[in-house]
Parts: structure tokens; C-alpha cells; sequence
């Protein structure tokens, strides 16, 4: 393990005894095996650095955030760096679809777990908490962008995991429960300011500013909104304004619970049966709603395979296939006659999700499956 810091004062040198102190713990013993200062971009080993200078060490496998390291005679700790707490969280659980270890390397709890608490080490913000599963962890961070980070980089690595669906950490304070909040800037041509003060408004987001358009036709509207009803809300506010507005956020505090917010109107389009989906079947489903499965790509029972036009889920028959008869042949399966389909990132999977489903992340496919398929909980076509 390597620590970075700056020398506030006296100077320190290669093999010397040092002190790891903190007001909050007990004071270790270390010796620095390798010492390296900064220089332009790099960085080179030296023998020794004064006050003033940034500088790696090693040889301190006991060293944290916000330690201080001191001479042995004269240990000084200063006051520590408080970290954020994190205000979203989401579970990590092993890939339990039927396409399981088909395309990656990492698929056991113990590999999941292992990569996790590596990430501990380097990613001060994040916390990692056993469940009542041993094949599920809880993983919170500083939003829903903080995780989904790590997401893709374990899926890039080789891991197979499923995500849950993202939801705020709330706290109770003098006995009334209190959730995160924060400041959103939305910049947008005017003409579709309205839409996005009813998609945030509707959200319970309070007005802080708006500001007065640019000569392009470019205005800038200000909101204190709760974390909740940021969760995706960016499909719908690029929807909203045909992909030109820019939105930033930043946590702005805890407040008080803003009260229930308006839940998803459409339902989602499930895989009747596992199989390859054919253009045949895309054709007629087509009019349930929007479709994310291409033709030929291969789907199991319960996958979602796209959003329902109407509130409630629908389970289709995907992979029907065209009947032969003397009258009529299979053909080539061309896909003319299939509309425009929905291509889902990471990012806009863990948006789409609700809590009963969860998103299948594997180092080549994203994938959207319903937990549980309650008897009688969806329909046929």
C-alpha cells in the first residue's frame, strides 16, 4: 500500500522511523521503505523531502485517509479528513440467470466479494455490507454515477454480476426521517424550459433560480431536488427536450422527506420462454410497446425484452416462429419490417429498473430480468 500526502512541516527521510497517528485511534509504529516525490507529471524516488513537498510512501500497510504521519518523538496528529457519507446504495448479487458463466471469467460470490473490498482500499467513499445472503452484498456510495462506475469497471474485468435497483440512504434526525437532497443546473433552449420545470417540479424539486436567456436562446434554471426523484430522471428529460439540455448536480445536504413521488406509468414487455428471437415475432409484439431484443439474439424466460405501453407488465411470445404450410414459406427472416429498437447503456438499464427487477451486467451482454414471476402477475400475447 502507498500513501500520499504534503509535508506541512520538518522533513522526512528513506528508512526512517515514523509514527502513524489519529486522534481516533491508537498510534503504529511504521518504517518508510521507499520514498518518491512529485516532479511535472511524474514522479521520481528520492532520499529525503522537507516541508512543502508532495510525496508517496510505502512500507505502511496500516496507513488510512486522514492518518498523519509524525516523527516517533513528537507525535502531532492533525485534525482528520472527513469523507462523505454515502447517499446511495444498491446490491450486488451473483448472476442467478439462466445465461450464467456464459461470457464471463468471475462469477462466484467469493470472486464478488473479493473485488469489493479490494476497491475499499482506493474508493474512500464507498462502503460494502454483508446481507442475509451470502450470494448478496449491499454496495453505497455518492449516487447512482458513483456505482455505476465500479459497475462497469468490474464488467470490463470479467465479472458477472446483478445489480438491484439504486435507492437513498435515509436518516432519522431528532427523531423525523430525513432524506439527500441536491442542487441541479439544467441548461436548455428555451423553448423546452416548460417541460423540464414540470419534469422537476413533478420530481418535488423547489425552484432556487432561473436565469435569463444567452443570445442563442440558451437558459439556465437552478433546483434543490431530492436524490429520489433524480433516479431516472435523465431518459426523461432528454426525451423532454430532444437531447439538448445539460444537467449537473452536486449533494447539497440532508432535509426533510419531500413525501411520495409519482411511480413509473409504463410496465415492461417479458420474455414468455427462453429462445431465439425471431423478425416474426418482433413484428406482431411490435405494437405492445418498444422493443430492446434484435432479431436472432438469445432471451430466457422472464428477460425484459422492452416497455409496455401501458402500466403493467405483459409477457410475450418473442421467439414465435411462422408456420410453414404448402401456402407459404419461412424466408429469409429479413428485419424490414422491425421499428426502430431501444438500445439500453449500463447507465440507462439502472435507470429503467424498479425494485422487482434487476439488471444481469456481464463483461459482453446488459441484460433486465424480473426477480420473481408472481402467478398471475402478467399477461399473455
Amino acid at each position: 500500500r502507498m500513501a500520499i500526502g504534503r509535508i506541512l512541516s520538518g522533513d522526512i527521510a528513506k528508512s526512517q522511523q515514523i509514527l502513524i497517528c489519529h486522534p481516533d485511534k491508537e498510534d503504529k509504529k511504521a518504517k518508510i521503505v521507499d520514498l518518491f516525490a512529485f516532479s511535472n507529471l511524474g514522479r521520481k524516488q528520492v532520499d529525503n523531502a522537507g516541508a512543502g513537498d508532495i510525496v508517496m510512501l510505502s512500507g505502511m500497510n496500516d496507513a488510512d485517509i486522514g492518518d498523519t504521519i509524525c516523527a516517533v518523538d513528537f507525535p502531532n496528529p492533525l485534525p482528520p479528513l472527513v469523507v462523505e457519507e454515502p447517499t446511495v446504495r444498491m446490491t450486488f448479487s451473483v448472476n442467478t440467470s439462466e445465461f450464467a458463466g456464459r461470457e464471463g471469467k468471475y462469477v462466484t460470490s467469493r470472486n464478488i466479494r473479493d473485488r469489493l473490498m479490494k476497491e475499499l482500499d482506493k474508493n474512500i467513499a464507498l462502503r460494502v455490507a454483508d446481507t442475509e445472503s451470502a450470494d448478496t452484498f449491499e454496495v453505497s456510495g455518492r449516487g447512482a454515477l458513483h456505482l455505476t462506475v465500479l459497475i462497469e469497471t468490474m464488467r470490463r474485468e470479467g465479472y458477472e454480476i446483478m445489480i438491484g435497483a439504486p435507492s437513498v440512504i435515509m436518516k432519522k434526525v431528532d427523531g423525523e426521517r430525513h432524506e439527500p437532497f441536491e442542487n441541479v443546473e439544467v441548461e436548455v433552449n428555451e423553448e423546452y424550459m416548460g417541460a423540464v420545470v414540470d419534469l422537476l417540479g413533478r420530481r418535488k424539486g423547489m425552484m432556487t433560480g432561473m436565469g435569463s436567456c444567452n443570445t442563442e436562446g440558451v437558459c439556465s434554471v437552478t433546483y434543490t431536488v431530492p436524490t429520489r426523484g433524480l433516479l431516472g430522471i435523465k431518459n426523461s428529460i432528454l426525451t423532454a427536450t430532444r437531447g439538448t439540455a445539460v444537467m449537473n448536480t452536486i449533494f447539497d445536504g440532508y432535509h426533510k422527506y419531500a413525501g411520495d413521488l409519482p411511480v413509473k406509468e409504463n410496465g415492461s414487455l417479458l420474455a414468455y420462454e427462453s429462445g431465439k428471437v425471431t423478425t416474426y415475432a418482433i413484428e406482431a409484439a411490435q405494437t405492445r410497446g418498444r422493443l430492446m431484443v434484435k432479431p436472432q439474439e438469445e432471451v430466457y424466460k422472464n428477460q425484459v425484452v422492452g416497455v409496455h405501453q401501458r402500466s403493467g407488465d405483459l409477457a410475450l411470445n418473442i421467439c414465435k416462429t411462422k408456420q410453414l404450410t404448402n401456402f407459404r414459406a419461412a424466408g429469409n427472416d429479413k428485419s424490414a419490417g422491425v421499428q426502430g429498437l431501444l438500445e439500453l447503456s449500463l447507465d440507462d438499464a439502472i435507470e429503467y429498473i424498479s425494485n422487482d427487477e434487476v439488471v444481469e451486467v456481464t463483461p459482453k451482454s446488459i441484460r433486465i430480468m424480473k426477480k420473481t414471476a408472481e402467478k398471475g402477475g402478467s399477461k399473455r400475447s
